[in-house]
């Protein structure tokens, strides 16, 4: 599981720094990219929610916590 949301993470946001972290239906999802930087933060957890969200809607995950930044410098 880790490894498909990695891919569906990096299609989307190419060049990305990711973490995925899977455990059982519980996800942390780690994703820092340039493409966030004129997003707020309500829009960049929305970004990264709309590679997992049918996942979500047929019960592979149940829980997912999002972690979206702007890289440092």
């Amino acid at each position: 599981m880790d490894e498909e949301i990695r891919t569906r993470i990096e299609n989307r946001f190419p060049g990305a720094v990711i973490d995925v972290q899977v455990d059982g239906n519980r996800a942390v999802l780690g994703v820092t990219s340039e493409v966030f930087a004129d997003m707020n933060r309500v829009q960049k957890q929305q970004a990264v929610y709309a590679c997992v969200e049918d996942l979500i809607a047929d019960g592979t995950l149940h829980a997912v916590t999002i972690r979206a930044e702007v890289p440092d410098g």
